[in-house]
């Protein structure tokens, strides 16, 4: 079986918003393959912020994408040919696919994909059922440990995992307030069930605070760092407790921004400030997605997809996480 593959590969660090002369598209035709491994045809790609950072040549939680390699990005994909015992030919499949139409993988360590059932609209099971979900779930509810009452502020609150941090508070009975850019993104914020939603573009969101929340924050899940932390660690509750998901407003800085200026409240409110990997919980991923499930279909969590067409559009598609132009969960449709 003859397949061409379409694939993105980095061809020099970007710098700012990538453009598309930092990648380049190749087509190829994909060698056989060979035992233990399977072929597959990718459907969807999800657009994340820390891709921005894998492009850096900085060493994290992940090693950078090299010059040269497809830019690595998680998706899903349907099996069109299987050579490994664990998957059989027209399994749904979710994992590291990267930027192009088709992945070989071995089935081992970075390279394993999980079969998903294929029962929900795909874009659903790479929002709300995927990554997102669980990176939500167990980032609120086992770091932030929000308790009925509790007052819960989300930064990025339009975003994928923001949208589903705060619904699941709701849940929870907690007080919440999401903090957004624009009156389109408030506005579905708001129909998700939100009790406050700041439109950070439109307003002081150190004035706003008090007004919303007059007793306090005591769980704040911020996935956007920067000024914006520092704002809100002065209006923390006694025992607070400050999840750190991510900090997108500084993940094009091409130096660090000065953090913080008053950590101190930290030790007078004796909060915690904490940060996390989803990779840490991805075992116990079933147990999430379990509950995910259900609130789903009892209606609890509402979502939305921002789906962009076209391999040929991964760049702008990334891009889009950075220029504001996404609801929900970013995504692009091959």
């Amino acid at each position: 079986m003859s397949i061409t593959n379409k694939k993105w590969i980095l061809k020099t660090r970007p710098v700012d918003l990538v453009k598309e002369s930092d990648f380049e598209f190749i087509e190829e035709v994909l060698p056989e393959i060979e035992d233990g491994e399977i072929l597959t045809a990718n459907q969807y790609l999800s657009a994340d912020p820390t891709q921005r950072m894998w492009l850096r040549d900085v060493e994290g939680y992940m090693p950078p994408i090299q010059i040269g390699e497809v830019v690595r990005s998680s998706g899903i994909g349907k099996v069109l040919e299987s050579k490994n015992p664990k998957y059989t030919e027209g399994d749904l499949v979710t994992g590291m696919v990267g930027w192009q139409t088709h992945t070989i993988s071995t089935g081992k360590a970075e390279n394993a994909f999980r079969v998903i059932p294929d029962i929900l609209p795909i874009p659903t099971m790479l929002n709300v059922l995927g990554i997102t979900g669980i990176t939500a779930y167990y980032g609120l509810l086992e770091v932030g440990q929000p308790k009925a009452g509790e007052t819960v502020l989300v930064s990025g609150a339009a975003g994928a995992t923001g949208s589903v941090v705060a619904q699941i508070a709701k849940i929870k009975g907690c007080n919440v307030i999401g903090i957004a850019g624009g009156e389109e993104k408030c506005a579905w914020l708001k129909d998700c069930g939100l009790d406050h939603v700041i439109d950070y573009k439109n307003s002081d969101v150190h004035k706003e605070l008090p007004k919303v929340a007059s007793s306090g924050i005591d769980v704040y899940f911020d996935n956007v760092g920067g000024p914006l932390l520092e704002t809100v660690l002065w209006h923390i509750n006694l025992n607070a407790r400050v999840v750190i998901c991510g900090a997108i407003s500084g993940y094009l800085d091409e130096e660090l921004s000065p953090g913080p200026r008053n950590l101190i409240n930290l030790l007078l409110k004796r909060a915690r400030i904490e940060g996390f990997l989803v990779l840490d919980y991805l075992l116990r991923g079933d147990e999430a997605i379990e509950h995910l499930v259900a609130w789903l279909l009892e209606g609890k969590i509402k979502h939305r997809e921002d789906i962009q067409e076209g391999i040929e559009n991964c760049p702008e598609t990334l891009n889009r996480l950075f220029t504001g132009k996404n609801i929900g969960k970013q995504m692009l449709k091959i």
